[in-house]
């Protein structure tokens, strides 16, 4: 195992203790490890060109000048990304819509982008699963110490 030095904030530091914290885990380098690892393997499933499924999940302002007309013409440009979405009022301006999509991850990443980077829309997240056979192998152990 290397050893390596980073500078960090003292704003994202206190997200990796409250990380390190809520999971369990013993410590800060552990807690990294597995954040970099996730990344990673985010990284990686959207380099393959591989079939995927995902969910997107949006919340927008329908008050937003023609903000959900843009949307619906992204997921029906995209109709062959999309499979089903769902509506939900969450108040009187805002709404959230998750959407479930199959195709190659790079594609799927892209129309992400351009629905979460639409003016309006906000905590946008794009959860991709690869529906290829794929091994995960852990190099250390995530149970908690009694």
């Amino acid at each position: 195992m290397e050893r390596i030095t980073i500078t960090i904030d003292e704003d994202l530091l206190a997200t990796v203790d409250g990380v390190m914290n809520r999971r369990g885990y013993t410590s800060r380098s552990e807690a990294i490890r597995d954040l970099i690892r996730d990344g990673a393997a985010r990284e990686n499933i959207l380099s393959q060109a591989g079939e995927c499924v995902a969910v997107l999940d949006y919340v927008y302002d329908h008050e937003t000048r023609a903000l959900a007309q843009r949307l619906t013409h992204e997921l029906h440009t995209h109709h062959d990304l999309s499979v089903a979405t769902m509506h939900v009022h969450l108040d009187h301006d805002r709404c959230l819509e998750t959407a479930i999509l199959r195709g190659p991850a790079p594609a799927l990443q892209k129309l992400s982008d351009v629905v979460s980077t639409q003016r309006g829309v906000s905590h946008a997240s794009l959860h991709i699963i690869p529906t290829e056979s794929h091994t995960h192998t852990h190099t250390h152990d995530h149970s908690t110490k009694a």
